[in-house]
């Protein structure tokens, strides 16, 4: 049975992909550090990380067009944004078949599959938008074999669903590149929690829950560090470690851990949770005609995590089909071992204001959640007949998909409350981060923990031999492949990543 980890250098708090990777990471570029992750629910990464709780696309910008939301004044769709995600997607990628090829490891096939990425649209002005969308992303060379069609016989070869049973007088486009990816985000994490718990000086704990978080020094002391109490769920038992760094990669614990520890940085800061569900297809002459993750436009008042989405699945081992997500009403902060007392025990006199104002600003959000609780399967099947018109309720379930928090800030202000990204906070004495955001979140968080470990382990990437020590297990580390005149370079370490993770 693993053990404690006395004084370790590092506590990961939760066991989702973040923590995963980051724990990884670090023991890759130092053997010789001290790792101890703590997991509250009896299994690893089954809350936002589990299969079944995420879109598990490979977030890199080909798809989704809430990255691109819409067009400028002169009609052009601005596309840096999807640049950027692609290129940190690929950094995660690269981290991943290192860890194939090296033997951290195995078996990619059950973690990470091909499927072609398509966006799909109906309606002269959408059509119009996602012509623009293609001419900005296919000048690219990360997007050079992006296909655009309009022509309807075109789009049904790529997805037959699409199209069966359309009105043929409606305009539909479509936008297809066939090297995305489905991902199991959950299954990945078990492995990489599996290779790191076997690590001298490392160890992996679940049923085992977070109940404190106190400084062990000045916090502007070079030997700051903090106390972290754990219960084991089974027992009752309680421990602390002592430790010089935590991450809090707790995704909707994050926010009452934070306010656990008296973080400055953490001050003002609320959350907003939202439930999802999804609509599952097994039926494998269905699931046989579609072959894709198809993402369309966000439906009026839903949150940009809720964008609808036909999906190819692989999970637990089998091909299923997803449809969704449609968001819920919830108080809770985490599925399995979150409460309904969450969201009540989150507010603060330090963030009251915050929420109230966002509260206000935001009814409509509110109230959409709360409506998308109580559709009928008819109200959920008339969202998926605009992509799939011949769908039959018969041929569908109801299944739960998790809960997200959004991170709510004092400068939010009214601007929403789901608008920002993925979103690391570090303390000032560079002793804790904690993970905030969502999307594009688990497809670039090899690039989301490669700034954790910049700020809070700069000796472990500085310098000639930092440098030299990364690009050994990410090739594309420290070189901006945006460029153009490097465009034959990338293509030839992403060739070789995917190779090796058997998606070619």
């Amino acid at each position: 049975m693993p053990s404690h980890i006395e004084n370790p250098d590092v506590v990961l708090i939760g066991s989702g992909v973040m923590s995963a990777n980051l724990g990884a990471l670090l023991k890759r570029l130092d053997p010789k550090l001290r790792i101890q992750v703590y997991e509250a629910a009896d299994e690893l990464a089954f809350e936002s990380s589990n299969g079944w709780n995420n879109a598990g696309t490979g977030h890199a910008g080909i798809c989704e067009l809430s990255y691109t939301p819409k067009r400028e004044a002169d009609g052009t769709v601005k596309v840096q944004k999807v640049i950027d995600i692609f290129q940190e997607f690929e950094q995660t990628l690269q981290f991943w078949a290192h860890a194939v090829s090296s033997g951290m490891i195995d078996h990619p096939h059950e973690f990470i599959n091909p499927v072609q990425h398509l966006s799909f649209v109906q309606g002269a002005d959408e059509v119009d938008y996602l012509k623009a969308r293609y001419a900005g992303m296919s000048k690219h060379h990360f997007f050079a074999s992006m296909e655009f069609a309009t022509d309807r016989a075109k789009i049904g070869a790529w997805a037959p669903l699409l199209t069966d049973g359309r009105d043929p007088a409606m305009p539909i486009a479509a936008t297809k590149m066939d090297g995305g990816t489905d991902i199991n985000f959950g299954v990945l994490s078990r492995k990489l929690l599996a290779w790191l718990g076997k690590q001298e000086g490392c160890s992996v704990l679940a049923s085992t829950k977070v109940v404190d978080l106190k400084r062990g020094g000045p916090s502007s002391s070079s030997a700051a560090s903090w106390h972290v109490t754990t219960r084991n769920l089974k027992t009752g038992e309680e421990h602390t470690v002592t430790t010089k760094f935590v991450f809090v990669g707790a995704g909707g614990g994050s926010i009452l851990l934070l306010q656990k520890a008296g973080l400055p940085e953490a001050k003002g800061l609320g959350g907003f949770p939202i439930g999802g569900h999804w609509l599952v297809c097994d039926k494998p002459e269905i699931v046989a005609r579609h072959q894709a993750k198809v993402y369309g436009q966000n439906l009026p008042e839903a949150p940009t995590m809720a964008v609808p989405h036909l999906d190819t699945r692989i999970l637990d081992g089998k091909k299923t089909l997803l449809f969704g997500p449609f968001g819920a009403w919830t108080t809770r902060f985490l599925h399995r071992t979150g409460s309904w007392t969450d969201l009540p025990r989150s507010v603060k006199p330090h963030n009251l204001m915050t929420l109230l104002k966002i509260a206000a600003t935001n009814f409509s959000l509110v109230k959409y959640l709360m409506q998308q609780g109580t559709q009928s399967m008819a109200d959920r099947m008339e969202v998926m007949h605009i992509f799939y018109p011949n769908a039959k309720a018969e041929d569908w379930k109801l299944v739960d998909g998790g809960i997200r928090v959004q991170a709510i800030k004092k400068t939010d202000g009214e601007a929403g409350i789901v608008h920002f990204g993925t979103e690391v906070l570090t303390s000032a004495d560079k002793s804790m981060s904690a993970l905030l955001g969502a999307s594009p979140g688990a497809s670039v968080c090899v690039n989301i923990d490669l700034e954790v470990i910049k700020n809070c382990f700069p000796h472990l990437v500085s310098g000639p031999e930092g440098k030299k020590r990364l690009e050994a297990i990410i090739p594309t580390y420290g070189t901006d492949y945006r460029k153009p005149e490097l465009a034959s370079k990338f293509n030839e370490l992403a060739i070789t990543a995917r190779r090796q993770l058997k998606l070619i």
